[in-house]
């Protein structure tokens, strides 16, 4: 039981390679290389997801101002003393609200009609 086993998964394997064996023999032998491709070039707007982040210093705390197509997206306040805080907007037209420890529910607002 066992030997036919073998024999039958052997044979399965020879017919499998036979195929590859076939094509093999079929190539040309005046084969040249192919000439290197030159890596694909990074443009602007492959960049463009990227935030623009701006560092402003003040007396008493350091503020970063993240933007993404030159819309003001998020804040990032960090005071003198204290654990920074972030500052985003729910929609472009809303107020900003503050991203702190125990942040508010954030319901999906959806724009389907504009008036």
């Amino acid at each position: 039981m066992r030997k036919s086993y073998k024999n039958s998964v052997s044979l399965l394997v020879a017919i499998m390679l036979l195929p590859a064996l076939a094509q093999a023999k079929d190539l040309p032998t005046n084969l040249e290389p192919l000439e290197d491709i030159p890596p694909p070039s990074i443009s602007a707007e492959e960049n463009a997801d990227e935030p623009v982040i701006t560092i402003i210093k003040k007396e008493n705390e350091t503020i970063e101002e993240y933007r993404v197509g030159g819309q003001l997206y998020m804040l990032k306040i960090t005071p003198n003393h204290g654990v920074p805080y972030y500052m985003h907007r729910e929609d472009q037209e809303g107020a900003w609200i503050n991203d702190g420890p125990n942040p508010p529910l954030s319901v999906p607002k959806w724009t389907i009609f504009r008036f």
